[in-house]
């Protein structure tokens, strides 16, 4: 099946989305869902593209995993979430491989020949110096793939400091990523953003926003759906969010347009009891 953004919903007609601000079609710029594929075979990737393909826009091969894929069905699978209309990666824990190998040409190379579109460039777990990073984001341009660079550690004991990603998320956006990722691994626990709990970090995260030049250009990982909940009803229907687990990206994309009573208390909240029941 081709991905067909205008094929006909269960309740059209009958019933409008709540939240009318909520980005609908694709390609979006921003109300961004990045899924997280740690080891979906070909009949389950199926069977989230024909549910939910509309809804998401990039999906991770996780961690290095895609290595272990045959080479054969990584191309088919690669392919059928394309002809979805949906980006693909491999995560940056391969690239953080090839960094660390000095194999960053081969990796994109190779990259390009399984047909990913896009590139994550990170170091949740090497360090990079300030130039080498900028180096590998042009690379990755220069072999004609989208970038997304991530900011963050994988180690609980390192936090994040904000001004420290402010800066960052300015440089990378500078030397050319697509979007920068703050790093939330697929926990979403003691990392980035959030406390040990998977509670967001109320103070850590204003700071980024009083920072940010422009926030439509992070993604935020959140693997929690109390997370998205937080994040959406804090920064609206089209915050961009990562590392969403394919199983919730329904319920993410309803809590987005209104569905769900989380999101749709605060929008009833704004409106006149005769202005509801009109």
């Amino acid at each position: 099946m081709t991905y067909d953004p205008s094929f006909y919903h269960a309740w059209d007609s009958v019933i409008e989305l709540p939240e009318a601000k909520r980005i609908l079609h694709k390609p979006r710029g921003t109300g961004i869902t990045m899924v997280i594929d740690k080891g979906l075979g070909i009949a389950a990737t199926k069977d989230l593209l024909e549910l939910a393909g509309e809804h998401i826009d990039f999906i991770k091969i996780a961690f290095g995993s895609s290595a272990l894929y045959p080479i054969d069905l990584m191309q088919e699978k690669i392919e059928l979430v394309k002809s979805y209309g949906i980006h693909i990666y491999p995560g940056g824990t391969l690239f953080e491989i090839a960094a660390y190998q000095g194999k960053v040409p081969e990796f994109c190379q190779r990259a390009k020949r399984l047909g990913f579109t896009y590139l994550e460039v990170s170091e949740g777990t090497i360090d990079l110096p300030p130039d080498l990073r900028a180096d590998y984001i042009k690379q990755c341009l220069d072999y004609g793939f989208g970038v997304l660079s991530e900011i963050g550690k994988k180690d609980r004991t390192i936090r994040l400091e904000a001004q420290a990603t402010i800066e960052q998320i300015a440089r990378d956006l500078e030397t050319g990523a697509e979007k920068v990722i703050i790093e939330g691994r697929d926990s979403g626990a003691g990392v980035g953003i959030y406390d040990q709990q998977g509670d967001v970090r109320e103070e850590l995260l204003n700071e980024l926003l009083q920072g940010i030049s422009d926030i439509n250009q992070v993604i935020f990982e959140a693997p929690q759906t109390s997370q998205h909940n937080y994040l959406l009803n804090k920064l609206g229907p089209n915050v961009n969010l990562g590392n969403v687990q394919p199983q919730d990206v329904v319920t993410l994309e309803s809590t987005r347009s209104g569905l769900r009573g989380d999101t749709l208390r605060r929008l009833v909240r704004s409106r006149t009891q005769r202005e509801l029941f009109k």
